[in-house]
């Protein structure tokens, strides 16, 4: 190993993206080893690759206790795509969390014999023992943000927007607002109201705020007025109807309250960018993020985290890191979507965009041993790109050593505010 190598190996990562199970979750619904081996990204490309529906769904279906059975459905599936960035996490899990080196239907039934229940603790243990995370963030898709009695300085939150950038909201987001915010939503004046009492109860513990709604709308933007998007929201709140426009104009009226607010309370907003999960539909063009121009440039003070380096769009994010100084470049997921390019979008990156814009790492999974194999994917990957600069010439090791730490942990710190973040969960945590 190199110096520059070891130093990747010991570092710390933050990790700005995960949709992690609280405590209470994982002690009572900890994965299978089929579900902790496959239950990730690694199904999409079992089925472009060949397999079944039925027999992908059959993988993850902890009911069934055939395990080896489970698996030969797919068997000659996963033969053509254990290469993927997906099938390399995958066997980076088996190998490490299970011993397994070659899959095969009777080594993962051994080792679902030989599997123990989890313990109180494993979860943070698993994070930060064994993948050197120094804090994860997590979208758990909802509103509230409290902290995180197994882990208060370890394990934040994000607010989510993704209901509210839809333009999705009606009756029942109304009742569930009621009951968060104490304000009931008639108008759009009210539901202003009802968005920043959200904000004021939940933004204080809240890492960020996070929508995906690249998944179902462009990230187009357009500035709305409260007359038009008041007449949209009387329609939702009696049931009625609305056309596609004016659900984005909505989305878009919300979508910039959200915004607002992140400025008032100084967090960042992060945006799903690029590519999908699953697999059979991704209209392209709401994915890529140069859409988000206009709203980056209406905002200036806010800070915008744009996720999974827009893949395939990479260009256009490198562009706007170096155009907007409101823009960060994350590369949670992007590792195990497309490493060789990941790797790319790092040499090129750090040419072209200043150091602070670049976040490394994220996992963007469910479950604590995916983490540790994601961050081993990243922690190898972001080695070979660094190790490449420092091979050209265009980089001393030294050099590279200090970016790397820039790249893992210290410019996460600074977006996210997390060591005032830090000692507030913590202190909050203490209280009766």
């Amino acid at each position: 190993m190199t110096d520059l190598s070891r130093h990747i190996q010991a570092t710390p990562l933050a990790d700005t993206h995960e949709h992690l199970g609280k405590e209470k979750d994982y002690l009572e619904g900890e994965p299978d080893v089929l579900q902790d081996i496959f239950g990730n990204y690694v199904t999409s490309d079992l089925a472009v690759a060949g397999a079944a529906p039925e027999a992908v769904q059959r993988l993850t279906d902890s009911k069934d206790p055939d395990i080896a059975g489970r698996f030969r459905g797919i068997q000659d599936a996963w033969e053509r795509c254990r290469f993927t960035g997906y099938g390399e996490a995958s066997r980076l899990i088996a190998r490490h969390a299970y011993g397994i080196e070659e899959i095969t239907p009777e080594c993962l039934a051994a080792a679902q014999a030989r599997k123990q229940p989890p313990r109180p603790g494993d979860r943070l243990r698993i994070l930060k023992d064994i993948a050197n995370l120094d804090h994860v963030q997590v979208d758990d898709f909802c509103w509230p943000c409290r902290p995180d009695e197994s882990g208060p300085g370890f394990f934040f939150y994000d607010i989510s927007w993704a209901g509210f950038s839809n333009g999705d909201f009606g009756p029942r987001d109304a009742e569930a607002i009621r009951q968060e915010a104490g304000v009931e939503v008639r108008d759009i004046a009210s539901l202003r109201e009802a968005i920043a009492g959200l904000f004021a109860r939940y933004a204080p513990c809240a890492i960020a705020v996070k929508s995906q709604h690249a998944y179902s709308r462009t990230l187009r933007w357009e500035e709305r007025e409260d007359g038009e998007a008041e007449k949209v929201l009387i329609k939702r709140l009696n049931g009625e109807d609305v056309t596609e426009s004016e659900r984005l104009c909505l989305g878009d009226w919300c979508w910039a309250r959200g915004v607002e607010m992140t400025i008032d309370h100084d967090i960042p907003f992060k945006l799903h960018t690029g590519y999908y999960a699953g697999y059979g539909r991704m209209p392209m063009d709401y994915i890529r993020c140069g859409n988000l121009s206009s709203l980056l440039a209406r905002y200036p003070q806010a800070r915008f985290v744009l996720m999974h380096i827009s893949y395939p769009y990479n260009p256009e994010l490198v562009a706007l890191a170096k155009h907007y100084p409101n823009v960060y470049a994350d590369m949670c997921w992007a590792w195990s979507i497309d490493p060789y390019s990941a790797c790319d979008f790092v040499r090129r990156i750090i040419h072209t965009a200043p150091s602070n814009k670049l976040f490394v790492f994220g996992g963007d999974t469910f479950w604590p041993n995916a983490s540790v194999a994601y961050a081993m994917q990243a922690r190898h990957w972001l080695t070979r790109a660094l190790q490449g600069e420092v091979d050209d010439g265009l980089l001393t090791e030294t050099e590279a050593m200090s970016l790397a730490t820039h790249l893992m942990i210290r410019n996460q710190e600074e977006c996210f505010r997390l060591p005032e973040k830090r000692a507030y969960n913590i202190e909050q945590a203490g209280r009766p």
